[in-house]
């Protein structure tokens, strides 16, 4: 989760695609040059412990856009596959 979100602070769209779960990965990402992301606060996980295949991920990520603050409040699930783990997409 740090990583992706690190990734999303310096624009790293190749790096979002290549840890994004081939069953819902898009085909291609536009990163907003004008996002500017301040801070990730971890709120909770469940599972995605060594020997899980799956687990979440809450989270708040705070950003500024064109002089406004705000927050992205998410829980996204994740996936295993051969020991690396991969965003699937955000919990319903």
């Amino acid at each position: 989760m740090r990583s992706r979100y690190s990734a999303f602070v310096v624009l790293d769209a190749g790096y979002l695609l290549r840890t994004w779960h081939p069953d819902t990965r898009p085909a291609s990402l536009e990163l907003d040059p004008d996002m500017q992301w301040r801070r990730l606060d971890i709120l909770s996980t469940v599972r995605g412990g060594p020997l899980d295949t799956e687990g979440t991920v809450e989270f708040k990520a705070h950003f500024r856009h064109n002089g406004e603050r705000g927050v992205h409040h998410e829980t996204s699930r994740f996936r295993r596959v051969s020991r690396r783990w991969y965003y699937l997409d955000e919990a319903a």
